[in-house]
């Protein structure tokens, strides 16, 4: 049951997914050092993000309900904090150097901080699941699993405008801006903890398809 939370969660990673998109070098100096600015400020929140989606990973699938529910607790409350940094480190490298600067900017922040209080509404839903009765507690994980399904499509629409053009190409070569590897003891493998959207599959093919 967790590997879909976790398989969800991965397959929705806000800011990497739209950094990422990218790699050739438009040469642009200002918008390489808009980039950079934000790249820098942005490593520690996408290691941060990658970190809770290891801690989800590495719950044992049939692992106890209640250490379940505080390891998703703690991933989503951790998961939101890095959201609403990124949101911050976009506002405060100022309006990019591009067309409609404003409005990317704008709604880049907007949409890192609903994201954010999306995950925050995921903590409390789960918070508030009955741990010791294993029945309600599966199905409870259920709904949250579609909660996810929605912030997944929620993580492809944040900042997708900054991954074209100038802005894309830019912060796809900072090192900053790079997914976080992390390794799976449950799965004993390692990967990126995000892919470019659309690389995963929904959230809802992942649910459906599980057992």
């Amino acid at each position: 049951m967790n590997k879909k939370i976790a398989t969800a969660l991965s397959g929705g990673a806000v800011l990497v997914l739209a950094l990422s998109g990218c790699t050739s070098d438009d040469g642009a100096s200002k918008v390489n050092a808009w980039a950079k600015k934000v790249c820098d400020q942005a490593q520690p929140q996408i290691q941060k993000r990658a970190n809770a989606q290891q801690t989800i990973i590495s719950t044992a699938a049939d692992g106890k309900p209640a250490d379940i529910q505080a390891a998703d607790s703690k991933a989503f409350q951790e998961i939101a904090d890095a959201d609403k940094a990124l949101a911050t480190a976009v506002q405060s490298a100022g309006t990019p150097p591009v067309d409609n600067s404003e409005k990317l900017q704008q709604d880049a922040v907007k949409e890192l901080n609903e994201t954010a209080a999306a995950y925050l509404g995921l903590k409390k839903q789960i918070d508030a699941l009955d741990a010791k009765n294993q029945q309600k507690f599966a199905d409870g994980l259920q709904d949250v699993a579609k909660g996810l399904q929605k912030i997944e499509k929620m993580d492809q629409d944040a900042l997708k405008k900054l991954q074209s053009g100038e802005l894309g190409k830019a912060m796809a070569k900072e090192p900053g801006c790079r997914a976080a590897k992390t390794s799976s003891p449950a799965a004993g493998t390692e990967g990126s903890a995000s892919s470019a959207p659309g690389a995963s599959g929904s959230a809802a093919t992942k649910e459906s398809a599980a057992p």
